[in-house]
């Protein structure tokens, strides 16, 4: 369960409203005006609390669990106790993250400006936003309306950030652009210059890096990551994509909608990935390469060539998931056979 030092739980939520916000079916026959208290993981739910399962792994866990309700998918309802609320969907996971947002919801943004805050007279800042002690707003940028920017944050001239942004404690912004409830965590650095330079014996020269980030709406960046801004062209991140803690991001690389990279990822300049590509974490990919739409590459991956939609990939260099582990398998064998001879 949540610390309440740090949680504010909003329940209890009755099973009609859970089924609303999840979109899951009640089980036929329970009431649905029945409240619960709280969401918690199935081997330490009780009587008041929602859980859910997701994963056949579990199912053990699930029969002997205590849990007053649980989000499942209908295979496994034969498998709940026998007192146990269902709420039904085949998408539990998600279903449960919407329930768990109904008792945790996002805290409301309360204005205001610190007092230790520095804020340039030309910026321009909407209704309700709250900026914290010690965050840095330059010139001509605009903070859109209901964003809430934490401590030390430093926001750079004529970067624009939209409407219920979270700018995280220590993060850096500059030569960017932010749509709505783009959520940058502690730390990140976003739109500093490319690693872009021509290689010259006698000195190597910097080029100019003329472009800019955009992060399109409902982009999450973790904490530490940094993403940096075009040589021309512009640093794209589709709407909806969820980058991790710690991962690099070259100039001029465009994401499509809904990607989802993991932690330690390295992407090489102006590389280009389709919508709803997956990359675990400390995989690589080589500078100028394109990754179709549907792409699954597993965690450590090298990416050295394009790869065609739909394609999940491992290994370095990456081969197709199939090719990979038949080949893994082909040395177990012959490795195993040179030990026997």
């Amino acid at each position: 369960m949540a610390d309440p030092r740090f949680f504010e739980c909003a329940g209890p939520l009755s099973l009609r409203e859970l089924a609303r916000r999840s979109g899951a079916e009640l089980q036929n026959g329970v009431d649905p005006a029945e409240t619960f208290e709280d969401v918690a993981p199935l081997a330490m739910a009780g009587p008041a609390h929602v859980s859910f399962l997701d994963n056949r792994k579990y199912l053990e866990a699930l029969r002997v669990s205590s849990a007053g309700a649980c989000v499942i998918h209908p295979d496994m309802m034969d498998q709940a106790p026998s007192e146990m609320r269902l709420l039904i969907s085949r998408n539990p996971y998600k279903a449960y993250a919407l329930v768990a947002q109904a008792f945790y919801p996002r805290a409301p943004v309360e204005p205001r400006v610190a007092p230790t805050a520095v804020v340039d007279e030309s910026a321009v800042l909407g209704d309700g936003v709250r900026i914290e002690a010690g965050a840095v707003i330059g010139s001509r940028a605009e903070i859109g309306r209901g964003s809430l920017i934490e401590a030390n944050a430093v926001i750079g001239d004529a970067v624009r950030v939209g409407e219920g942004c979270i700018i995280g404690a220590n993060a850096t912004l500059s030569h960017c652009l932010l749509g709505a409830r783009v959520h940058i965590y502690p730390g990140a650095r976003i739109g500093q210059r490319g690693f872009g330079f021509a290689i010259d014996p006698a000195g190597h020269v910097k080029v100019p890096q003329l472009g800019r980030v955009i992060l399109e709406d409902d982009v999450e960046v973790g904490a530490n990551t940094t993403i940096d801004r075009g040589t021309g062209p512009d640093t794209v991140i589709g709407a909806g994509s969820m980058i991790d803690n710690l991962v690099q991001i070259g100039h001029n690389v465009r994401l499509g909608k809904a990607c989802v990279i993991a932690a330690q990822v390295g992407m090489s300049g102006s590389s280009e990935l389709g919508d709803l590509v997956i990359m675990g974490g400390q995989g690589g990919i080589a500078g100028h390469l394109k990754i179709g739409s549907g792409v699954q590459i597993a965690a450590q991956s090298g990416i050295l060539k394009d790869i065609a939609p739909g394609e999940k990939v491992m290994g370095t260099p990456a081969k197709p998931l199939k090719q990979f582990f038949r080949e893994v398998a082909i040395l177990g064998k012959l490795a195993k056979k040179g030990k026997n001879d």
